[in-house]
């Protein structure tokens, strides 16, 4: 089972999940913008629908426990998310 996002408020550590931190180094790491909860954002995107299969394809081809989400909200910033499922 992977290890899932961990966050430690007193010390302000944030450690991502293995599947996690795999995709952000394959994605394009300088548009990684923000830890969550249950996953990372990714803000800045110029050509959302591009990069949302890039990041499927991603997920896909090295079997991630990944998923992509987004919604009208986070096209206002041009992002989306990537969370552990």
């Amino acid at each position: 089972m992977a290890k899932e996002l961990i966050i430690d408020m007193q010390n302000n550590q944030v450690t991502v999940s293995p599947d996690l931190q795999q995709f952000i180094d394959k994605f394009e790491p300088s548009k990684f913008k923000l830890v969550m909860s249950g996953g990372i954002e990714i803000r800045g995107i110029n050509d959302m629908q591009r990069n949302i299969a890039q990041a499927r394809a991603i997920i896909e081809r090295l079997k991630l426990r990944l998923i992509v989400s987004h919604n009208a909200e986070m096209l206002s910033y041009r992002g989306f998310e990537v969370n552990n499922l």
